[in-house]
């Protein structure tokens, strides 16, 4: 397989997300949940791992592709000798169970269309067994059960340990296939109407994007990401996976796969002030609530990240049937750095609850005594090295980052006691506390020969993380050390014209062989640091480069390689996206405030 991260397009029902390649074939869809096996793993392997093709007979790659103006429903059109065809692809939100919606429609000519449907449970090592029901396809193996129907009714005829169906459409003909998973020991779920569900959804997400109050330059990526956003959410709980994928390599034939279909604690607060911002206050609500169920218990057992509806056990292991994205290995499942300290985090949680309560959303009668015995933690285990926002796995230090993650911990801490006369807590032992750490990092972690804040004490290497100084309220954007850190990681940390998150070539830091890409998030998180030091011009210029970035329907990976011009990492980002959607915000609001 051939395919680029980029060749994907998404599309989902906000419990799961299945990629849709630009030849046709849905190469990942994990049922029922984002982080359930996988029943298509082409992505990660070849045809044998499971994919579901529709494309007229000989064609390659579609002539173009593009989603319903403000909708996650994709339209993907060939044209060939014989006339041209258009695949309509949707999972519309589901009442029971999921299902998977194609409709190919004629649009001139007379075209032969081809479908070829390879099921493989559990990342594609498990071959169902398949029979005829109803005039439908059923196939079934151990929990999972899957059912294939046509409307009209095509002829349809296994071979190759597949399901294939071959027919011919003229212009205004369509042919609705509906794939529909669920557990094999229930009955079959109610049918849907194919033709009904793309109206709907059509509908649902038009107005559901029509909620959004930014109205300024680039309405359409900030709105396309905000859907993918939203697409990326799962429902029932109201948490925010990392991406759709796992193991989608940061390097190609590289180590660093990891799986992201997971809610990680570090996106808390740049995520809950995009949607805020946005209009979108009943998501930033279920998300705030996601996070108070999810951290909830004894302070010290915090982790950085949980499963959808809030999981702790989320243990790494590798599949070894699957060769990986363009040869990446090993495919992992789980994700390792769930056992990691990162100190980092409580600061997050303080400040997505410190802004929760100053925009309005409702309290909750707990939140209050939580964020309290968070605070305790902290004020015994501040000192102690962690791995840092990246996950490193080489080894613990004392990340400047984290440290001042925690000094934003202290000082929400302290501010909400200041405007809220009502709760409790001691507010002189916060304010030393806040001194204490802003004190011990300016002298610790701050590089006075090149004027700069580093990645740990002691070191002279940079991080990106650093640009979140000033967004954070650290030290004000005209302090010189801002200034001068602002320019140092652009110069050291650069990579065509994007930056890296760090240096990876420092092997005891990472503890990872090989390299990585531009991280889009920390390159967006640079755009907003420039323009906070004045220099609004660059500013922009470099948005403008990110957002060229997306892919030709608006997506965007973990990473970009500019030498070869690829985007690298799972995919689409929660982060990238994020971090549009708030530069966005932060260059142009006050021309965009709807």
């Amino acid at each position: 397989m051939n395919a680029r991260i980029e060749d994907y397009a998404l599309i989902g029902d906000e419990q799961t997300a299945a990629l849709v390649g630009k030849d046709g074939s849905i190469d990942w869809l994990c049922l029922p949940r984002f982080d359930s096996g996988a029943c298509f793993a082409r992505l990660l392997g070849d045809e044998d791992h499971g994919h579901w093709r529709i494309a007229p007979e000989g064609a390659d790659v579609c002539a173009r592709r593009a989603y319903r103006p403000d909708t996650l429903v994709l339209d993907t059109e060939w044209e060939t000798a014989d006339g041209a065809v258009r695949v309509t692809d949707l999972m519309p939100q589901r009442e029971r169970a999921p299902d998977v919606v194609r409709i190919v429609e004629g649009l001139s000519g007379r075209v032969t269309v081809r479908s070829t449907l390879r099921l493989r449970f559990d990342y594609g090592s498990i071959m169902p067994w398949v029979r005829r029901s109803d005039g439908h396809r059923v196939a079934v193996a151990g929990p999972d059960s899957a059912w294939l129907r046509a409307e009209p009714a095509v002829r349809t005829w296994g071979e190759e340990y597949g399901t294939h169906s071959e027919f011919t459409v003229t212009a205004g003909e369509r042919v609705a296939f509906v794939l529909t998973w669920h557990p094999s020991h229930e009955k079959r779920p109610p049918l849907i109407d194919p033709y009904e569900a793309l109206e709907t959804s059509v509908a649902d997400w038009r107005c559901w994007a029509g909620r959004c109050r930014y109205d300024g330059p680039y309405r359409d990526a900030v709105v396309r990401s905000l859907i993918t956003l939203k697409a990326l959410t799962y429902a029932p709980t109201g948490g925010i996976v990392a991406a759709a994928t796992t193991s989608l390599p940061e390097k190609p034939g590289g180590v660093r796969n990891w799986d992201y279909r997971y809610c990680w604690l570090r996106d808390s607060t740049l995520t809950l002030g995009a949607l805020l911002a946005a209009g979108y206050q009943e998501e930033a609500e279920a998300w705030r609530d996601w996070l108070l169920r999810a951290v909830a218990g004894n302070p010290a057992d915090l982790q950085i990240m949980y499963g959808v509806a809030g999981e702790r056990r989320l243990r790494e292991t590798e599949l070894p049937w699957l060769p990986g994205f363009a040869g990446s290995a090993p495919v992992r499942v789980g994700n390792g750095a769930v056992d990691q300290l990162q100190l980092d985090v409580y600061g997050e949680v303080m400040d997505s609850l410190s802004l929760a309560r100053a925009s309005g959303l409702p309290t909750k009668p707990h939140m209050w005594a939580m964020q309290r015995s968070l605070m305790g933690f902290l004020e015994s285990a501040w000192r102690r090295p962690d791995e840092g926002l990246w996950e490193v796995r080489g080894g613990r230090r004392q990340f400047v980052h984290s440290k001042v993650m925690v000094w934003v911990a202290a000082d929400r801490a302290v501010k909400t006691l200041e405007r809220h006369h009502e709760l409790s807590g001691d507010l002189a032992r916060w304010r030393r506390l806040r001194d204490e750490v802003h004190r011990e990092v300016c002298e610790k972690g701050y590089d006075k020969e090149r004027n700069t804040f580093t990645q740990y004490y002691g070191s002279r290497e940079l991080d990106a993380s650093l640009l979140l100084i000033p967004r954070v309220g650290f030290l004000p954007p005209d302090d010189p050390r801002v200034v001068g850190t602002v320019d140092a990681i652009r110069d050291d940390l650069g990579h065509g014209g994007f930056l890296r998150r760090y240096d990876t070539d420092d092997s005891v830091i990472d503890g990872l062989p090989g390299g990585e890409g531009a991280f889009l998030a920390c390159s967006f998180w640079l755009a907003d640091a420039l323009h906070m030091t004045g220099r609004t011009r660059q500013a922009r210029e470099l948005f403008d480069r990110l957002v060229d970035l997306c892919n030709d329907v608006g997506l965007l990976a973990e990473e970009y390689d500019p030498l070869d011009g690829r985007q690298l990492g799972n995919f689409p980002q929660a982060f990238s996206h994020i971090g549009l959607v708030n530069t966005a915000l932060t260059l142009f609001g006050e021309d965009g405030a709807g």
